[in-house]
């Protein structure tokens, strides 16, 4: 494919850009008209800011050599991560010129035009490589009309003409990520330092202020619809139907309009009011209210290149399902990054994902809490969002690893997954399973002790004799002026006591309850989808008495067949195993550092007992494995 620039044509995008310059002021002004709102210098620098941006990005495509290299360093960077099912034409590097471009050819067809059965997969790999473009690479393609994604003759995605693209920093990119994440964990009162952070609004703007102004109440409202699919079709048809519900079904479209206006004029009414302004001295409620709001809010420049990617990839997805919910289709790759970035921030937004809070440090024997360990803040991790993630990263694993999904993918997913559980680097999803297990191991063996020292019937029966003593010495006046007051306190005050403090020393917390309710929500969970009754069955026929006795036995699912049975996946996890004694150590010291946990803030033992048992176990975890320094990002 050869692609020559034609002549004069930097002069031709140099005078569109001057007329729209000259237009844009005007523009702004009618359109602030027509929504009755006044125009200030300020709307009038933002638009032509806009035309600007687009202008770089015009003259950008000019640059052959440019694209070339952009084109070069996308195919590279999939390679890289292992993202191949897309791909990107192969440039003749020797015959590239200033104004001529020259690739090797590429069969397929227009995805949006290909009947093939694997073109909604494709839709998906487009959405995961423009998220990886967009919050990994930091090279975004801003072009991707339908003529630019093509689908090849051996089911790949090719994406064409690199001319114009958009550089994304990388504190953008975690900005984005944690956007991301907080929208679909419904987390909306972390919005605020969102907008900050993205550059929708002033760094000097307070959250209290960005949040009365109501922006989460709105992209909650956005995001459910946008959650639900269908385009902005399906979209308007909810919007009216809720309108119905809300203000009447009865009344017409122009009535229903109205009706919503009036709720929002009278939102807004109360906003100023509870920022102390004299509702009834502004003349212009929405103007006031318009005024404040470009206070609070701007469109940074690269929102236009953002949203122009992502809405013809939602296009072409509907194109193909009309119930096609891009929102969605960003979670698979979502839960890849986040399983896979050793980044604090990226570590951040995953534990927040899973419901758990910022990474624990047993080391330090968390001082903090001062009441005991029941009085710890919720956090527990989610089965629920777990298996959920795990289901995702295997689908965008299998997905973009090539352009077998149901063969090689799978295969290609289960190995990612073996990775990240045995890998001697560790990850962020094996920290925090190890610190679950861990947690589940010292919440188990405290009830398996309470039952053996406090709740079996030899337990209660010894408490009982050690207690027998004092109370008799209690029930005789006599017997208790015989004894000595050092004598009576060691030999009968003491050990009645002992019971006492082994009960309050096992003594289940809220915590530890959790902890064990979660173990069950997970076991059940995982349970539901490997639990086969048909061994069950076949053994219950040769019983007399039946099945009853005969506990649900977990059989080898399809899937997990396919992958043991499968050689590659074996030898990779047999060169994986070394990792079973680096994650076996990892979990050990977690017990250790769970147990100073425990040590120093019991409330029974004694506080130089306490710094002692909890120096002495973190040691311990030392020992076993050593604290490694993070360095932030």
């Amino acid at each position: 494919a050869v692609k020559v620039q034609r002549p004069g044509i930097l002069g031709e995008i140099a005078l569109d850009l001057y007329v729209l310059r000259l237009l844009t002021p005007i523009q702004t002004k009618l359109q602030n008209a027509v929504n009755r709102q006044p125009t200030t210098k300020e709307d009038i620098d933002t638009a032509v800011s806009l035309v600007d941006e687009w202008g770089r990005g015009f003259v950008a495509e000019t640059d052959y050599r440019l694209e070339a290299r952009n084109t070069i360093q996308f195919e590279e960077a999939m390679r890289l991560r292992k993202l191949d099912a897309v791909c990107a034409p192969t440039v003749v590097e020797d015959l590239v010129r200033d104004k001529v471009l020259v690739t090797e050819w590429v069969e397929g067809t227009r995805l949006d035009r290909d009947a093939s059965s694997d073109v909604p997969r494709l839709c998906g790999v487009a959405i995961n490589a423009y998220l990886t473009m967009l919050l990994d690479t930091g090279v975004l393609h801003c072009d991707p009309h339908p003529g630019n994604l093509l689908r090849t003759t051996d089911g790949k995605l090719c994406i064409l003409d690199w001319g114009m693209t958009l550089a994304v920093p990388n504190d953008l990119q975690y900005a984005l990520l944690e956007f991301i994440a907080h929208i679909n964990t419904e987390d909306y009162d972390s919005i605020p330092q969102d907008f900050i952070n993205l550059g929708f609004s002033p760094a000097d703007v307070s959250l209290e202020r960005l949040q009365s102004s109501g922006i989460t109440e709105g992209l909650s409202f956005a995001f459910r619809q946008l959650s639900q699919g269908g385009g902005p079709a399906k979209i308007q048809e909810r919007v009216k139907e809720e309108f119905k519900e809300r203000y009447g079904s009865d009344l017409s479209d122009i009535e229903l309009r109205d009706a919503a206006r009036a709720d929002m004029l009278e939102r807004m009414e109360a906003q100023l009011a509870s920022e102390g302004v004299d509702v009834k001295g502004v003349t212009n409620v929405m103007e006031e209210m318009s005024r404040r709001n470009r206070e609070l809010f701007a469109l940074p420049p690269y929102v236009l290149y953002v949203a122009r990617a992502f809405s013809t990839l939602e296009g072409i997805g509907l194109s193909i399902d009309e119930n096609y919910a891009i929102v969605q289709e960003c979670y698979p790759y979502l839960s890849g990054r986040l399983f896979t970035d050793k980044s604090p921030r990226a570590k951040a937004a995953l534990r927040a994902m899973l419901g758990l809070s910022e990474s624990e440090d047993y080391s330090k024997g968390l001082a903090a809490v001062k009441e005991g360990v029941g009085a710890a803040p919720k956090n527990s991790l989610s089965p629920k969002k777990l298996i959920e993630m795990t289901d995702n990263f295997a689908s965008y694993t299998a997905a973009t690893a090539t352009v077998d999904r149901d063969g090689a993918g799978r295969t290609a997913a289960a190995q990612e997954f073996a990775k990240l559980l045995l890998d001697k680097e560790g990850s962020t999803l094996q920290d925090i399973l190890v610190e679950e297990v861990a947690k589940f191991g010292d919440a188990t063996t405290r009830s398996l002790l309470r039952q053996a020292f406090v709740e079996s019937a030899v337990a209660k029966a010894i408490a009982s004799s050690l207690r027998a003593p004092k109370d008799a010495v209690e029930q005789s006046e006599q017997l208790a002026a015989l004894l000595p007051e050092e004598i009576k306190k060691a030999i009968i005050d003491q050990p009645a006591l002992l019971p006492q403090l082994v009960d309050e020393l096992l003594h289940p917390t809220v915590e530890d309850e959790r902890i064990l309710t979660t173990a069950d929500e997970l076991r059940e969970a995982i349970g539901g989808r490997l639990d086969n009754t048909s061994l069950r069955s076949a053994m219950a026929q040769n019983l007399s008495d039946g099945a009853s006795i005969i506990p649900s036995t977990p059989d080898i699912t399809p899937a997990l067949q396919q992958i043991v049975s499968d050689t590659e996946t074996r030898d990779f996890v047999l060169e994986l195993l070394p990792g079973v004694s680096v994650l076996g150590r990892k979990v050990g010291a977690g017990l250790f550092r769970r147990a100073a946990y425990r040590a120093m803030n019991s409330p029974v033992l004694p506080e130089d007992a306490r710094k002692q048992l909890s120096d002495v176990n973190n040691r311990l975890a030392d020992v076993i494995d050593p604290k490694e320094e993070t360095v932030e990002q």
